[in-house]
């Protein structure tokens, strides 16, 4: 076990950034298209990172929040799934945010 990942890096890779990472930038597009908060966001992402637990769980052998013997060790890395997870949909929110502004408002884009 590593401090970023929980069995090897590339499980790490392929299940919470890659598959993880495309799930939230859809997130964070489409709270961007309906004009909502960012706390929505941070809801869905919630939700994302418990499914990508249970990948991490169900595929791997890694760690769920059940049973309480194995409950930090989940919370450490539902920790670093949940940041990867809020930065990819902060990623699609944002680039998502400044398209429609400049569509909407005429603004040179950066």
């Amino acid at each position: 076990m590593a401090l970023l990942w929980e069995v090897t890096f590339v499980e790490f890779l392929i299940v919470t950034v890659v598959i993880g990472g495309a799930l939230a930038y859809a997130i964070g597009r489409s709270t961007a298209r309906s004009w909502s908060g960012w706390g929505l966001m941070v809801f869905y992402c919630l939700l994302l990172t418990a499914a990508i637990r249970f990948l991490h769980f169900s595929l791997f052998h890694g760690t769920f929040f059940l049973p309480p013997e194995t409950l930090p060790t989940a919370l450490h890395y539902g920790v670093i799934d949940f940041a990867v997870i809020v930065a990819f949909a902060a990623l699609g929110r944002t680039r998502t945010r400044a398209s429609q502004m400049a569509r909407q408002y005429r603004f040179e884009r950066a």
